[in-house]
């Protein structure tokens, strides 16, 4: 039994084989982008953490290997221990040295090394000592005018010499990507950046726009534009920084991934985490009741994540969270799957909300107000009828939790018998008088297979606590 997702194997011949999310096509239209545009630019495929990025970044990077390119891949957060952005850099340009190119890739680590940190720092230091003296450290204050001017100086020429080896450097770049790229743009990608120390980001941005970018690379970075422009405000302390103006300057070209089709991809990790062994194991198929309950966990899975909009991450914790605990339930247990998807979702993304209906400290009405809060106005009929019944399940059983004298009834006392009416108020039900809602508990208290009233909240929350006992095998 699988309880995490782990990265999809990458088939060097066909890329996108194993790919559940249909998105070969977006890296086909990339490419042809980088086919007809000649010219060195960089592109940035902006989606939020946990959207599948990485994973597309890998497939379409070996589907650009198998059409003749030259590529690089550079996760950015793996390396950012590394101080120096262009030794990590250059480091990735290493991996090209052998296509009949060793001398010109010696020419850039010549032309390099005035411009990393480490020298400037060893020039710095020397030239503080030579004319300021060892003790400058220790005593600022003993650095004199005339000691001032000659650093400054100094500082002159270095800056000269540094624009010179700026020039220098991006010349000998040019020549040795011109001598391995052929009559295609090297493709130099850049993962994970939004993820890196903020100042790692920034520099690994700056260094791309000033030395890097010369005719025949084309930059792919992989990035969470929202994160990254927060990292940009952190970086210059101002939150008032016009961090998408500060982004122009680096991107040339914008592209976001289109998200997946939700039930493509539920499906696809409700077969994944193996979810049909359990609801279709031979111990639950001797109960009739218990049947449909691997339809309705992903029918109503789906529903959920649409709502949320959730990223595909996510999507994929809280599946494996479910998939784990179902091994606390034993094969006559009832799941209650639209209620049990519901409690690890709120486990997961609103513990608060979760911890309160687990100890049961609120009252119906808040309860109520609670979990509508966050489900969306307006929902389709048939969405509508699934989640009111989940909240109907949610309130008999919530009600079942607390002790027998102070259970409090889901009517109204003066109701008529006839016509029964909520003691809460749905806002989520349109229906007069929450009519729907009514109606679907009254079902369910009248339900022949499965007496609700008898099963507490709690039969759930200390399963998806992991607080009862394994009664299956969590391994294969």
């Amino acid at each position: 039994m699988k309880i995490k997702h782990f990265d999809l194997e990458i088939d060097n011949s066909n890329p996108f084989l194993n790919c559940k999310l249909n998105r070969e096509q977006y890296a086909q239209t990339l490419t042809e982008v980088l086919r007809n545009y000649s010219e060195s630019f960089v592109l940035a495929i902006n989606n939020e953490w946990g959207t599948g990025k990485t994973t597309f970044i890998k497939m379409w990077n070996q589907s650009l290997r198998n059409e003749g390119f030259e590529t690089l891949y550079f996760n950015a957060w793996e390396n950012d221990f590394e101080d120096d952005v262009l030794v990590a850099l250059i480091s990735e340009l290493q991996e090209l040295k052998e296509l009949g190119a060793n001398k010109k890739f010696s020419g850039i680590l010549k032309k390099a090394a005035p411009l990393t940190k480490n020298i400037a720092i060893g020039v710095l230091k020397t030239q503080i000592e030579k004319y300021a003296g060892s003790d400058v450290i220790k005593d600022i204050s003993n650095i004199t005018k005339d000691s001032i001017s000659i650093c400054l100086e100094e500082q002159i020429k270095q800056y000269k010499n540094r624009k010179q080896s700026i020039s220098e450097f991006k010349k000998s770049l040019e020549i040795f990507v011109s001598h391995i790229k052929g009559n295609k743009p090297l493709i130099f990608f850049i993962d994970e950046l939004d993820r890196c120390r903020p100042s790692y980001a920034v520099e690994v941005l700056e260094q791309v726009k000033q030395l890097f970018l010369v005719p025949g690379i084309v930059f792919i970075l992989a990035v969470d534009k929202t994160q990254l422009c927060h990292a940009i405000r952190g970086v210059y302390g101002n939150e008032n920084i016009n961090s998408e103006e500060y982004l122009r300057r680096f991107i040339d070209i914008e592209y976001s991934i289109p998200a997946p089709n939700a039930k493509e991809f539920c499906t696809y990790l409700y077969e994944y985490f193996q979810f049909s062994d359990f609801f279709k194991s031979n111990g639950r198929l001797k109960y009739p009741e218990l049947h449909e309950d691997g339809e309705a966990f992903l029918k109503f899975s789906t529903m959920l994540f649409e709502f949320d909009k959730l990223p595909l991450r996510v999507q994929e914790k809280i599946l494996g969270h479910a998939r784990l605990a179902l091994c606390s339930f034993s094969s006559n247990h009832y799941v209650l799957p639209n209620l049990f998807v519901l409690l690890v979702y709120l486990k997961l993304m609103h513990n608060d909300i979760y911890e309160k209906i687990k100890n049961v400290q609120y009252s119906l009405q808040e309860l109520i107000d609670n979990i509508e809060n966050l489900i969306p106005i307006n929902l389709k009929e048939y969405d509508l009828r699934t989640f009111l019944y989940t909240e109907a399940v949610l309130l008999i059983t919530y009600n079942a939790s607390n002790e027998p004298y102070h259970s409090k009834s889901l009517f109204k006392e003066n109701s008529d018998s006839k016509n029964p009416q909520l003691s809460i108020k749905s806002k989520i039900d349109t229906s007069a008088n929450n009519e729907s809602l009514t109606q679907m508990i009254i079902s369910l208290s009248q339900a022949s297979r499965v007496r609700y009233y008898d099963i507490s909240i709690k039969h759930l929350t200390r399963k998806i606590d992991f607080t009862e006992p394994f009664f299956m095998k969590t391994t294969e």
